[in-house]
């Protein structure tokens, strides 16, 4: 059993940035057995983080349940269960978009969370770009390698021609139907004929010796900086998805 001491210490010997905001993914089977589960890795990683430090996490929905801000609980087989125990914790903030939905805590959630625009979402003016802004970092724990989703604001800013778009419709509890346009945040702004092109970017982005990595639990972590792993990502499509 990983106590969530070890967690955190391990967390700061990788190289996690007290103060800092952090956007975490996670797979709880890959980390290990952790004393407290999922509430346990979320306090080690806010022990990590310090008083100053602001915890990220995305959530999403089912697009096909009536969705309400504070109560619709998160998509637990996509996101896993982790951001789920961690929308219910105590101030813990939600924001209140359906297809971009994250929760924080910290000082910093807030300022992160909204507002953020209808459309376009991950791109200007969203959580994104405030999170680059602000210094933020990665933390993987043994997700599957496409699992970057900052990746989506590089998207917004890659000189890439014919990025493709997408007119979604929702369903909210409030209102009732709406209508989002947005990048194609489901099979990619164009089609790349090597496959999944997140998951190369940050194959490529290790390769070069831009993350940190190390043992967390029974996994290999790895730390993205937001400020390098942008310009990374941008550069690499602008050069590959052509």
């Amino acid at each position: 059993m990983i106590s969530e001491q070890q967690l955190a210490k391990a967390l700061l010997k990788l190289g996690l940035r007290p103060g800092l905001p952090l956007m975490l993914h996670v797979s709880m089977r890959k980390l290990g057995p952790v004393e407290g589960r999922a509430a346990g890795l979320i306090s080690a990683v806010t022990q990590a983080l310090g008083p100053d430090g602001t915890l990220l996490m995305v959530l999403d929905a089912d697009p096909d349940e009536p969705f309400d801000a504070l109560t619709t609980p998160g998509d637990v087989e996509d996101m896993g269960i982790v951001a789920e125990v961690f929308r219910t914790t105590d101030s813990v903030q939600v924001n209140d978009h359906v297809a971009a939905r994250f929760a924080a805590r910290g000082p910093h959630a807030q300022t992160l969370l909204e507002p953020i625009p209808l459309h376009d979402y991950f791109g200007p003016g969203s959580i994104f770009e405030r999170f680059v802004a602000l210094d933020g970092q990665v933390l993987r724990l043994g997700p599957n390698i496409d699992t970057v989703t900052l990746t989506h604001y590089a998207e917004y800013l890659a000189d890439v021609p014919n990025k493709r778009r997408v007119r979604r419709h929702l369903l909210r509890a409030d209102i009732g139907h709406q209508w989002v346009e947005s990048l194609d945040d489901s099979d990619g702004i164009v089609d790349w004929p090597h496959g999944d092109y997140f998951s190369q970017i940050l194959i490529d982005f290790i390769a070069a010796g831009m993350a940190k990595q190390g043992p967390v639990g029974q996994c290999t972590a790895e730390l993205l900086n937001a400020r390098t792993f942008v310009p990374f990502a941008t550069q690499w499509m602008e050069t590959h998805l052509r």
